[in-house]
């Protein structure tokens, strides 16, 4: 009789054991899938601002480079008048001393507006850069800053 309630009592503890060890079984699983959804969550953080960074920078991008394709468009198409203009006047002028102003304006103005659309590539990439250093630069720095400074759940802006 004592040697059953013995075993009695020892199957219960060993019942309360098991028990007890499959409570804290579901509470490390728990806090496990808590702590990967803020570790998919930080993670998430990251790469948003990631490719926010990355989309900041391929619009930067897309504006030099539509720029200087217009610019470049522009500047065929001004040539193309001009060209047009000055060849007309030299082909149905009749009067030399007009042919010789004419060449010498057309050279004057094929310098001029040579140096007008380079100034226009020339500023539209300083631009770029100076885009580049102040605001991208100054994104990829709140970036890293971010990265080192904070916990994986905080949330600073």
């Amino acid at each position: 009789m004592v040697s059953t309630t013995i075993v009695f009592a020892l199957l219960f503890l060993a019942l309360c054991g098991l028990c007890v060890a499959y409570w804290q079984l579901l509470l490390c699983r728990r806090q496990a899938r808590i702590l990967n959804s803020h570790r998919a969550a930080a993670h998430s953080a990251i790469q948003r601002s990631r490719m926010d960074l990355l989309e900041v920078r391929n619009r930067a991008r897309l504006l030099e480079d539509s720029v200087s394709s217009g610019a470049s468009a522009v500047e065929k198409l001004h040539k193309a008048i001009s060209n047009t203009t000055f060849g007309l006047i030299d082909l149905f002028s009749k009067d030399e001393e007009f042919r010789k102003t004419a060449r010498k304006a057309r050279t004057t103005h094929d310098e001029t507006s040579q140096q007008i659309y380079r100034t226009v590539r020339t500023t539209n990439k300083a631009l770029h850069i100076l885009a580049d250093t102040l605001i991208i630069g100054k994104a990829e720095k709140r970036i890293a800053s971010r990265k080192r400074g904070s916990m994986p759940g905080e949330d600073s802006q």
